[in-house]
């Protein structure tokens, strides 16, 4: 059985609550990302996501210098390291979400995305499947 440590990206960019919205869309351009976990004092308090900076944050109309906590999910999804694939897919579907924080005692160790998951041939239905969740989720709202 695959678990996601297998997986899971470890070397990820993060924000802390003193960021503002204009720092977190600069680290998205330099990373070439969409997805930023914020940690307070080593624990995991949200994500902001490209589109937390677009909804909240510019159709907000508040300011760059917005504070992350005003754009950010506070709502953290996120499995174990020790999480099968299978059922970090099924989290993934369910919940009509890419990506997913992998943490340890609410720790980041990691983010396991769609893309890990396909990339690894015997995961490909697990991720497609996923995606096709999503996706067709995405179409009908």
């Amino acid at each position: 059985m695959t678990i996601v440590r297998e997986v899971m990206t470890t070397s990820c960019a993060s924000l802390t609550l003193l960021d503002n919205v204009y720092e977190a869309a600069v680290m998205m351009k330099e990373h070439n990302i969409g997805f930023v976990p914020v940690v307070d004092q080593g624990l995991v308090v949200g994500v902001v996501t490209d589109r937390d900076i677009v909804i909240r944050g510019v159709a907000g109309k508040r300011p760059n210098s917005a504070r992350i906590r005003d754009v950010m999910t506070e709502a953290i999804i996120a499995v174990g390291p020790d999480t099968s694939i299978e059922a970090a897919a099924a989290l993934m579907s369910d919940k009509q979400i890419r990506r997913l924080l992998v943490t340890n005692n609410g720790r980041l160790e990691g983010i396991v995305a769609l893309g890990d998951l396909a990339v690894r041939t015997p995961l490909v239905n697990e991720a497609g499947h996923a995606l096709s969740e999503i996706s067709e989720s995405s179409y009908t709202h």
